[in-house]
């Protein structure tokens, strides 16, 4: 008997040693489950790398992470993520953005009239689901999740040329408000992507995991999500590695795209004190929004930028009418301070603080009780926002990850447990609180 006792822990011991000693020389095996954050505004896709443990968020053929979430369609066919932005000001009734607002939704009929006023395409009504009208060589309507299709192919593809292998499983995150009935179509835009989806993390949930939370010994975790469209603010709360979602609010209609909207405004402004006319070519319409949009970025960094945009403007002759015949190019120049482009979002940034408040209202909870501020989403980059919500906590929040990337770095963490990836992780547990609400300040 000890005989057999010794053979079989010569071979457990063996089986340590080969595992121990294929981790150290041979390559480690290429990741097959993918993670995605079909993100508002922006998505992206990791993978967890066997062996170093190291998360990869998969960049495209330029080198950028972070793709814009948009879908196009012209006469020879559909184009996605940058390709499809560029068309954004041209051909706006053919482009698609902010498709994850109607995923798996029925809306009231004024309900979706109200929102459908906020686009430039046309949003119908089809049994109270949203449906976009497309029109090119012929009128058709797609889907929100057939618009998510496109991108998380995109993502896919993406993956598939970085890794040199054929990916058909994936993790996916979602809105912790999102309800099971918008989780199964967002699970569906991933199946008409070719895509088996394995599981479905909340957001908060993946960006606890980007910051190393589910390995560490904090109870009450806050996540601030500010991207391009929307804020979501979480209270977390974590037993062993047990995430529970104990509040949540936000506002669906404050974001980066708002900030920027600002300075447009501005510059549209400055353009007509200077000239006497506003720029009305959609050309210049969408090179000013580049240029603002370059300089809300540029200004996380520094005091101040100089805008520098060309442009065709009927120029009024000395009696003050347009001239008519030609239209005249000019080199529209103005200096934007961080100063001028707080003051420009004063109140959009006092706005963040409320379902802050509430959040920690409704989980019953004090502000020192909070173990970690997490910021997620590129806005909350922007220096005040961080001061405002510093100043409120009395403390720091913690910027470790970046913040563009924290969804999807912990999504990939997931895939990289679901695919069984050594060395292996903690996995963070969601505990469904069904009965969970999100307050909404729009």
């Amino acid at each position: 008997m000890s005989g057999e006792m010794s053979m079989i822990g010569s071979v457990i011991l063996a089986l340590f040693l080969a595992g121990y000693l294929g981790q150290q020389f041979l390559p480690p095996p290429k990741p097959k489950v993918i993670g995605l954050d079909l993100g508002t505004t922006f998505c992206s896709v990791g993978v967890f790398q066997a062996g170093s443990g190291e998360v990869q968020v998969i960049a495209d053929e330029e080198g950028r992470k972070s793709i814009p979430s948009t879908v196009s369609f012209t006469a020879s066919g559909v184009l996605a993520g940058f390709q499809a932005l560029v068309l954004a000001d041209t051909h706006p009734q053919n482009t698609i953005y902010d498709a994850k607002r109607f995923i798996g939704k029925i809306f009231d009929p004024e309900v979706l009239e109200q929102e459908s006023a906020r686009y430039p395409f046309k949003v119908i009504n089809n049994n109270g689901s949203a449906e976009f009208l497309i029109s090119t060589n012929t009128t058709f309507t797609v889907t929100p999740e057939f618009i998510g299709s496109r991108l998380l192919l995109l993502m896919k593809k993406m993956a598939e040329r970085q890794l040199g292998v054929s990916i058909h499983k994936a993790v996916i995150s979602v809105p912790a408000e999102f309800d099971e009935t918008q989780r199964n179509y967002t699970v569906r835009a991933a199946n008409l992507a070719g895509l088996e989806i394995l599981r479905v993390i909340n957001e908060p949930t993946a960006a606890a995991m980007a910051y190393g939370l589910h390995k560490v010994d904090v109870s009450n975790v806050l996540v601030v999500d500010l991207g391009g469209g929307t804020l979501d603010v979480s209270l977390l709360n974590k037993q062993g590695g047990m995430f529970f979602t104990r509040s949540m609010a936000g506002n669906n209609k404050l974001g980066g795209q708002d900030f920027s909207q600002r300075l447009l405004q501005y510059a549209i402004e400055r353009v007509r004190q200077e000239y006497g006319v506003p720029p009305f070519l959609k050309e210049d319409i969408h090179r000013l929004r580049q240029a603002v949009e370059a300089a809300k970025i540029n200004l996380t960094l520094q005091d101040s930028v100089t805008v520098r945009v060309p442009l065709q403007l009927h120029i009024p002759d000395s009696s003050g009418a347009p001239q008519e015949s030609s239209l005249a190019p000019v080199q529209f120049q103005a200096v934007i301070t961080r100063e001028l482009f707080e003051e420009l979002n004063k109140d959009l940034f006092q706005k963040i603080l409320a379902p802050v408040e509430t959040v920690l209202a409704e989980g019953h909870l004090e502000k020192g009780e909070v173990d970690e501020i997490v910021l997620v989403g590129g806005s909350t980059r922007i220096p005040q926002i961080r001061r405002l919500i510093s100043e409120y906590f009395g403390k720091e929040p913690n910027t470790s990850v970046d913040p563009d990337l924290a969804v999807v770095t912990g999504v990939a963490i997931q895939a990289g447990i679901m695919g069984g990836s050594w060395p292996l992780q903690v996995s963070a547990i969601e505990i469904p609180n069904r009965h969970l609400r999100k307050t909404n300040f729009s």
